[in-house]
C-alpha cells in the first residue's frame, strides 16, 4: 500500500484501521454527525432538534443524544422551570470535528457531482 510516496507498513495500516473503527463506532450511523452539526450552530431543546432533523423519531433522538453526551460531544442542561427546560448544546470537544466535517462535506459534494454526471450519460 503506497500513499504520498511513503510505504505504509502492515502495522501502521492495522493501527490506522483500529483508529478509524473507533471513530466510526462513536460517530457512525445516520444521525450522529447531523446532530452535532445541528447543535454546533446553536443550543436547542429536544423538539427543536427533532423539527430540524426531519425523519428522526423521538426514541432514536433520545438514544443518539444520550450516546453523544456519554462521548462528551454534547452537554445536557436541566433548568428548574415549570415545566422543566432541557437544553442540549455542543461542547468544545465537538468542535474538534470541524476539519473532519469539512473534508467529509467536500468529499460528499464531489461524490454527488460524480454520480450526477454518470446519470446524465
Amino acid at each position: 500500500m503506497k500513499i504520498d510516496n511513503n510505504i505504509i507498513t502492515k502495522e501502521a495500516c492495522e493501527t490506522s484501521l483500529k483508529y478509524v473503527s473507533d471513530a466510526l463506532y462513536v460517530l457512525g450511523g445516520k444521525w450522529k454527525l447531523p446532530l452535532i452539526l445541528c447543535l454546533v450552530r446553536s443550543s436547542k431543546r429536544f423538539k427543536e432538534i427533532q423539527n430540524e432533523l426531519n425523519g428522526i423519531s423521538p426514541k432514536i433522538l433520545a438514544n443518539e443524544l444520550k450516546d453523544l453526551e456519554q462521548n462528551e460531544f454534547i452537554k445536557r442542561s436541566v433548568y428548574p422551570t415549570t415545566p422543566v427546560t432541557i437544553i442540549y448544546e455542543a461542547t468544545e470537544y465537538s468542535h474538534t470535528l470541524r476539519n473532519v466535517l469539512r473534508e467529509l462535506s467536500a468529499w460528499g459534494w464531489q461524490h454527488r457531482e460524480r454520480i450526477m454526471k454518470s446519470m446524465v450519460r
